[in-house]
């Protein structure tokens, strides 16, 4: 592992920022991106000593240090790690935009300063997220001005003879690693068309097609939907074929730059890379295999977004042209779905590490909603209706743990699609299912006093963001507004007001991650702004599965990690520390879609 003296010197600036702004045991953790000026507002205080009756006060920039409201905390929320006493403190009624921070009196402990902000709070956060999605591209990557894997891929498992070259140039690498997955690319675009179609956000114009400065007329986000929407064709040469990933964990050699790959697939270091046809059948090169079923969760996805797509391009772009090929596609990988039903996995190759995912109904669902939304075929209704009733609420939501995306995409965008297609009577089932996923994490939520209800699984701040997607578009359905709150609390977990007090976006608020795992800040000093990072994770699942580890006896956030829950800001902390595609456009779509909240 590189360290540069910069980022020695980062991580002891970082440590004493943090320890600046707290005694030896009181802390406050707020959202430090801010809060909307008509949203809800609450900030955690927590300490080893009984606080009540501590006045704590919001104080205001713009008028030398002047109170603008205090409160005195009272009742103990409960304890956590190694802190027994946690309280909230809620300052909704404060409303006017400005840069304020809390105190708490007499104890000399103040908060990171933060906004309170009207329209545009996330504008900076959504810019770096798009940005972090643009660096992860694969073929020409404007980040590096270079291009990479333009040998991929050879084939493996399809109807044509193993090792035959195919064109499946272009996509996003996963995370810090170099593979490319149908799995969470699909989903990725899925999330930037969502973003575009379904919020109120603004969206600029400041690159071109390639992510090079030079503005097109075409929105960014849907610049960088159409690199993936490329990918996605170019691995679906045929109207009976799909392609699912490119590489596997032989990629998982140590930090390299991705124009120099030293991984050898059979042809050599930098080199032709390996790609899997979906066969929807247990597959393995190496001593793992999986166990997939079908492909019916790849096929569903991909039509989902390609019917989403061509909706975008004929009506927003006036390119029908590409909206036909969208089309096209979508229905040729749907019909595949329906022929395979079940779940293709990730293919494991050195390891038994996977993504397991076994849900499709969901997908399937998705995918018909969106067809019929595009074609007005009636008979994609019918279907999506029959998926919605299997999907029903399999899901993470209420669980205390799950294998690694085992239920993907983390949360069922297709009930709230099909909702706008269908009857009262069936809109009320719809709303049931999300209803009962959100009541059993709301559930979950009263065992911590930060109010989260998310298992701390491997990649947690997914399943919050898909949790804060899941809640808007419920209310948005019903009317219904009882998930707010938690919703809210979860988003500010996020973005610092969690036991670390570390936004898990990077270079998006005060603190925040200096370390995250990845290449390029390993061989160059370069960070990733704007990537969401897996997250927190269960202290038993880190040490049972992640022992390879090496955790220094300086880290700088021992004194908050616990028997519950961890976080390394370390870059060899894959398990917690590393950004995410898939995680990341997530979180985008989630930003834009809660704002005012």
């Amino acid at each position: 592992m590189k360290r540069t003296p910069l980022l020695i010197f980062a991580t002891l600036l970082f440590t004493l920022i943090n320890q600046s702004f707290g005694s030896d045991n009181i802390f406050i953790r707020i959202n430090q991106v801010g809060y909307d000026a008509e949203g809800i507002k609450t900030a955690i205080v927590f300490s080893k000593n009984d606080l009540s009756d501590t006045p704590v006060s919001l104080m205001t920039k713009k008028i030398l240090s002047k109170k603008v409201f205090t409160t005195v905390i009272k009742e103990n929320a409960g304890e956590f790690g190694q802190y027994p006493y946690h309280y909230r403190v809620d300052f909704s009624s404060v409303k006017e935009p400005g840069e304020y921070w809390l105190e708490a009196e007499g104890e000399k402990v103040k908060s990171h300063t933060f906004k309170i902000k009207g329209k545009g709070l996330y504008e900076d956060t959504q810019n770096k997220m798009l940005g972090y999605i643009r660096q992860q591209r694969c073929g020409y990557n404007p980040f590096l001005d270079k291009a990479c894997h333009t040998k991929d891929g050879r084939t493996v498992y399809g109807p044509m003879p193993d090792g035959t070259f195919v064109n499946v140039y272009g996509g996003w690498h996963d995370a810090a690693d170099l593979l490319q997955y149908m799995m969470t690319s699909g989903n990725t675009i899925g999330r930037l068309l969502l973003a575009y179609s379904e919020t109120n956000a603004e969206f600029k114009d400041e690159v071109n097609a390639l992510g090079q400065p030079f503005p097109n007329g075409i929105p960014d986000i849907l610049d960088e939907a159409k690199w993936g929407l490329d990918w996605m064709l170019r691995m679906h040469p045929e109207p009976d074929q799909l392609f699912h990933q490119i590489a596997d964990d032989r990629d998982h050699i140590g930090f390299k730059y991705p124009y120099k790959d030293s991984s050898d697939y059979g042809w050599g270091p930098e080199s032709y890379r390996v790609v899997y046809y979906a066969t929807g059948k247990p597959q393995g090169l190496g001593k793992f295999t999986n166990t997939s079923t079908g492909l019916a969760n790849l096929a569903g996805r991909y039509a989902a977004v390609m019917a989403r797509a061509a909706r975008i391009w004929k009506d927003d772009l006036n390119q029908p042209g590409w909206a036909e090929i969208f089309l096209q596609a979508g229905k040729e990988v749907y019909e595949m779905g329906k022929k395979q039903p079940g779940s293709q996995e990730g293919v494991p190759h050195k390891a038994s590490y996977r993504y397991h995912e076994i849900t499709w109904a969901d997908d399937m669902e998705w995918g018909a909603a969106e067809l019929f939304l595009t074609t007005g075929d009636s008979a994609f209704l019918k279907e999506a209706i029959d998926y919605a009733v299997q999907a029903g609420t399999d899901s993470w939501f209420g669980k205390d743990t799950a294998r690694h995306y085992e239920y993907y995409p983390f949360m069922n965008v297709g009930h709230y699609v099909l909702h706008g297609c269908v009857d009262e009577e069936f809109q009320s089932v719809l709303e049931g299912f999300y209803r009962k996923e959100l009541s059993s994490v709301k559930e979950r939520a009263k065992q911590y006093p930060w109010n989260v209800g998310h298992p701390f699984i491997w990649c947690s701040n997914n399943l919050a963001s898909a949790l804060i997607v899941q809640s808007v578009l419920y209310e948005r359905m019903t009317g219904d507004s009882q998930f707010r709150q938690l919703a809210a609390d979860t988003r500010d977990w996020i973005f610092g007001k969690n036991p670390w007090g570390v936004s898990q976006v990077i270079d998006v608020g005060t603190v925040t991650s200096q370390n995250a795992h990845g290449s390029m800040l390993s061989l160059e000093g370069l960070k990733t702004p704007g990537g969401i990072l897996d997250g927190p994770l269960y202290t038993s699942t880190h040490k049972l599965h992640h022992q390879y580890i090496q955790i220094p006896k300086e880290e700088p956030y021992k004194a908050f990690q616990s028997d519950i829950v961890l976080y390394h800001d370390l870059i060899g902390d894959y398990a917690t520390n590393e950004p995410t595609l898939d995680g990341t456009a997530e979180a985008l779509f989630m930003i834009l879609l809660s704002g005012g909240w």
